[in-house]
């Protein structure tokens, strides 16, 4: 499966990485999951720097158009989104859908500078409950929870 993701419930934070080629189907999973696991809120870092599509403008609105109905469901958790420069341009309508959310958004080529902002005091703050919890006060054991059916996430 070209997406995988991890659910770290103790610090309200969503990681999913794209490995290969991603279709309208996996992005679909991964938005059902999002929406089954009441985790909306959560703060988010999508990584497709490894990844790759083949989907068309008319499945790339179609998620767009999707992930904006989900803003209906309640608040919407900040949103990271690292990409390869040259992949910009065939994302940025979806990502222009997704930026009209009132949440904090950025877009990042590094992963590394992408968890420093979710990480950093303003952005965990806009979020309730785990989230604003300091960065150390996580289990160092949490590993997340896996419900890609293809075991951790890379990191």
């Amino acid at each position: 499966m070209p997406l995988h993701w991890t659910i770290y419930s103790r610090t309200a934070l969503f990681i999913a990485t794209a490995e290969g080629l991603v279709d309208k189907a996996d992005a679909d999973r991964m938005i059902d999951v999002l929406v089954e696991a009441n985790i909306l809120g959560y703060r988010k870092l999508f990584d497709g720097t490894a990844g790759d599509t083949n989907m068309g403008a008319v499945d790339l609105l179609a998620l767009g158009v999707r992930m904006r109905e989900l803003h209906a469901l309640g608040p919407m958790g900040p949103l990271a989104v690292v990409v390869p420069e040259d992949k910009y341009l065939l994302l940025s309508r979806v990502l222009g859908m997704l930026a009209a959310a009132k949440r904090p958004m950025r877009i990042f080529n590094d992963r590394r500078k992408a968890l420093q902002w979710l990480e950093s005091h303003a952005v965990r703050a806009s979020v309730p409950g785990p989230a604003a919890t300091p960065a150390g006060a996580e289990s160092p054991g949490d590993e997340g929870t896996d419900l890609s059916g293809e075991g951790p996430s890379p990191s």
